[in-house]
């Protein structure tokens, strides 16, 4: 499995990463187990998670459970600073709340140190330098050794980024962000603040909620069963006339070269040079396999132009 730099830092991370956010809700724990221990196998070393995915901890009281003695053999990103209860009172990157969150998602995770903790979105009741300062304590204890931000705007970037050069401060390494063919909105602002910044991007929704598995199609229903038949909350949120049109397209430019549109969802992001690891959450270890045999298509420059031409076509 090929490694790269997350950024300009010296974390490397699997260019093939495993998105852990059913562990727990979705999948039990024998399930996740199995999901894993395949990653393991087929060389996966970048684990994501969260602390509110399933139920408030649940993803990492699996997670950590079902690493074992492989801990150290991976890198383990997990997230904080969304709600951690219904009431909404345990949530944000203030200092109070990092110290406790930090010591919850260690307990669940069963582990001393996390690899990269990072910001689940931005807290605008607190400074970014508060957050900054008990991010860079607890990298000083040893408990967190990289920090990276999600779901940030471009300006927050920059911001985060200043100040903690400014303050002599443990800098972002990364960001973690919504980027597939058909959700590109991040390379108007957030992607060039990145490269300004010198962070390395970690996308999330890579095939856009099934989007980009080629089992919707334009002017057709829904499949009865599917993840968006069933969630019309994710199906306003992603699926358009114009995304439709340009899935169909991509379609049929992977059928002349005989790839699939995974193949190309996949390869698509591992040919972009700021994409360090490709995630993606799966429900069976037949899944995990398929993402991982996508990455071996390597798209030429010619293809890679012609990609960008079919997405943005009338």
């Amino acid at each position: 499995m090929k490694q790269r730099n997350l950024g300009k830092s010296g974390l490397q991370v699997s260019l093939a990463g495993l998105g852990c956010n059913t562990f727990g809700g979705q999948l039990d724990f024998d399930a996740s187990r199995g999901i894993v221990h395949r990653a393991l196998d087929l060389g996966i070393t970048f684990f994501d998670t969260a602390d509110n995915y399933s139920n408030f901890g649940g993803s990492e009281q699996c997670l950590g459970k079902s690493l074992g003695e492989r801990r150290k053999d991976i890198v383990l990103a997990t997230k904080f600073a969304s709600p951690m209860n219904k009431a909404g009172t345990l949530t944000g990157a203030s200092r109070r709340y990092i110290m406790i969150a930090v010591e919850a998602s260690l307990r669940r995770l069963n582990t001393d140190w996390i690899d990269l903790y990072q910001i689940h979105r931005p807290d605008p009741l607190t400074p970014i330098e508060e957050t900054l300062r008990a991010l860079d304590d607890l990298v000083t204890q040893g408990k967190v050794r990289y920090i990276g931000c999600s779901n940030f705007p471009a300006w927050q970037v920059v911001q985060a980024h200043w100040t903690g050069r400014h303050l002599g401060l443990t800098p972002l390494v990364s960001c973690q962000d919504q980027y597939s063919l058909v959700a590109r909105g991040i390379e108007r602002d957030l992607l060039p603040a990145m490269q300004a910044c010198d962070l390395g991007l970690l996308p999330y929704a890579p095939l856009s909620a099934g989007l980009l598995t080629g089992k919707y199609r334009h002017g057709e229903s829904m499949p009865e069963g599917s993840r968006l038949a069933g969630r019309p909350d994710l199906a306003q949120k992603y699926v358009s006339d114009e995304r439709l049109a340009a899935v169909e397209r991509l379609r049929v430019f992977c059928a002349e070269r005989g790839h699939s549109l995974l193949e190309l969802a996949f390869s698509w992001l591992a040919a972009q040079p700021i994409v360090a690891s490709v995630m993606a959450g799966v429900t069976s270890v037949a899944q995990l396999d398929a993402n991982v045999a996508a990455l071996t298509w390597h798209l030429t420059e010619a293809e890679l132009s012609e990609v960008d031409r079919l997405c943005r076509a009338a």
